[in-house]
């Protein structure tokens, strides 16, 4: 690909990433307002979500035959289109208004989530290699940036008592002309033939005699501990995500707007987050980034939890959300230098983060509705104290080297795919 292909697709990527950031941010910013439109409780609201997991768990599981198949183009098309379907169906259920309704736009929303999103990242990492530079990051930061802008707005919405209908309908129509726009630049084929050498055969999305089997890459130790650390990490955005204008509503008394407003405090501290994270790994490397990201995810979520105080809760939620920032974006581009057959490695670890991100949130509002959701948030909590642990797992640049110093049938200056090896942040 030209210089110019490269950028064009990373700007793309950029608007791929912002997309689902509005219209997930667009749809929490609102959770008050629906719950107490469709008059549930607590327990409730998390069977509603259900359907968030249930559409999560079935594009998560696509996913990655879907690449394999297709390449990431069509599989990212159609899970954007999804997202978008999703966030118009849920602005239907509440006009209605109706639960059930609600459960399926949900379910779609997940379903578009965790499989195009899988997608999209892989699409990242490939062009992370391409460039040599920490790409991630930025993309994920793009998600976070969607948040923010998404969430004031919910946020103004809210106050001006708009509608969720017609909020969400207007965000459907502005995200379908994102999507027309950025997929333009996005190449067809997957991560691993896209970016395969000109000298070297380039084997189609598809089966076929010139595509190896990759090795199984489930059961390489290292890499489910990356896995681990971006289980935790996606935990603690996705319980914000779902739960954090309820949790400032019901655990810390404050009305809909300020719960929407803390909200998009912690979408501002992850974009801070993530659009520095650059320079942070620059200078002090994954492992480290990684640990003092768990220590500040930790300490957020201890006082957001135990702190009676609501000034200091929605403080403590800057915290959370620059804790939360780097670990899901990190550990993919950690996944991808781990070893060999790059894209089912990042597929994987991906898939973890988002089975993290979209499924393990709802089921906090089943112990939410039995313990309060400060108390449920403490599964949160533990689970971010355990990445401060297996942090060094994330640093996989020696082992990076250490493969690219085996011998290959490769050209002199080379990584075995036939391209000249990068040095990675």
């Amino acid at each position: 690909m030209t210089d110019r292909a490269v950028r064009r697709r990373r700007q793309a990527l950029f608007l791929l990433f912002f997309l689902p950031g509005i219209a997930l941010s667009s749809w929490v910013t609102r959770t008050p307002d629906v719950r107490d439109r469709l008059g549930l409780s607590t327990g409730q609201m998390g069977l509603v979500l259900f359907g968030l997991s249930v559409g999560s768990m079935i594009g998560i599981l696509c996913s990655g035959r879907f690449v394999s198949r297709f390449g990431t183009r069509p599989v990212i098309a159609f899970g954007t289109l999804l997202i978008i379907l999703g966030t118009a169906v849920i602005g239907a259920g509440s006009a209605v208004p109706s639960a059930s309704l609600v459960t399926a736009g949900l379910c779609l929303f997940g379903a578009g989530m965790g499989g195009g999103e899988v997608a999209v990242n892989v699409d990242g990492a490939d062009v992370e290699r391409l460039t040599g530079t920490a790409v991630l990051p930025t993309l994920h930061g793009c998600f976070s940036l969607g948040t923010v802008i998404g969430g004031a707005a919910g946020m103004a919405a809210t106050a001006a008592a708009v509608p969720v209908s017609w909020h969400l309908a207007v965000v459907a129509l502005i995200a379908a002309g994102m999507l027309v726009h950025a997929m333009r630049a996005v190449p067809a084929g997957n991560g691993i033939s896209i970016s395969t050498a000109p000298s070297t055969p380039a084997p189609g999305p598809g089966p076929g005699p010139a595509r190896r089997p990759g090795p199984q890459v489930w059961k390489d130790r290292k890499l489910l501990l990356i896995g681990a650390i971006v289980l935790a990490m996606a935990l603690a955005e996705g319980a914000a995500n779902d739960w954090l204008p309820l949790l400032m509503v019901d655990g810390h008394g404050l009305d809909a707007a300020m719960g929407s407003l803390v909200y998009v405090g912690f979408a501002a501290a992850m974009t801070l987050g993530r659009f520095s994270g650059s320079y942070f790994l620059g200078r002090f490397g994954r492992a480290a980034v990684v640990r003092a990201s768990a220590v500040s995810g930790a300490v957020g979520l201890l006082l957001v939890i135990f702190s009676d105080s609501a000034a200091v809760a929605a403080t403590a939620v800057l915290f959370w959300g620059l804790g939360a920032s780097l670990g899901f974006p990190v550990a993919l581009s950690a996944a991808g230098d781990s070893g060999p057959d790059q894209t089912a490695r990042v597929s994987l670890v991906a898939i973890i983060g988002y089975v993290a991100f979209l499924v393990g949130p709802p089921a906090l509002g089943f112990l939410g509705d039995h313990y309060g959701l400060r108390s449920a948030m403490v599964v949160v909590l533990v689970f971010v104290a355990s990445a401060i642990l297996i942090a060094p797992a994330a640093d996989t640049r020696g082992r990076a080297t250490a493969m690219a110093d085996v011998p290959h049938h490769t050209p002199p200056g080379t990584n075995p795919a036939g391209q000249p090896r990068e040095n990675r942040s």
